[in-house]
């Protein structure tokens, strides 16, 4: 299982940026997929999950401005941050707990992308 992520760079406080992360290899279900950051110094945090029931679930510190969505047909995840401030400044990773093999024997586990960064200037 690969999760390959998009979508970081750099902006003014008050910009906007959107992260992508497809899953490939042999998924069977993808049960809960979504996005943790860390920012220097401090330990990895969540920041949106949604799992396979469309439910999601927000970190404090982003509800009201960050949106997390999935296409189940791309196995890919989506978070579009808006009214970013400085301190949303962090390496973002995607996570997925998936279940892989095939329909009549399969493993569940968690997996990590690469991270992207995103920085916010004020």
């Amino acid at each position: 299982v690969q999760l390959q992520a998009s979508g970081g760079g750099l902006v003014q406080a008050g910009g906007s940026l959107r992260l992508s992360c497809a899953a490939s290899g042999s998924i069977v279900t993808i049960n809960r997929i979504g996005w943790y950051r860390q920012a220097p110094g401090m330990q990895r945090e969540l920041v949106a999950t949604i799992n396979i029931g469309g439910v999601t679930n927000y970190g404090d510190s982003v509800k009201g401005r960050f949106t997390i969505s999935r296409d189940n047909a791309k196995s890919t995840v989506y978070l579009q941050m808006n009214s970013l401030k400085p301190e949303d400044t962090a390496v973002y990773y995607c996570y997925a707990d998936v279940d892989f093999g095939s329909l009549y024997e399969r493993t569940r586990g968690d997996y990590w992308g690469q991270g992207t960064q995103v920085t916010v200037s004020s």
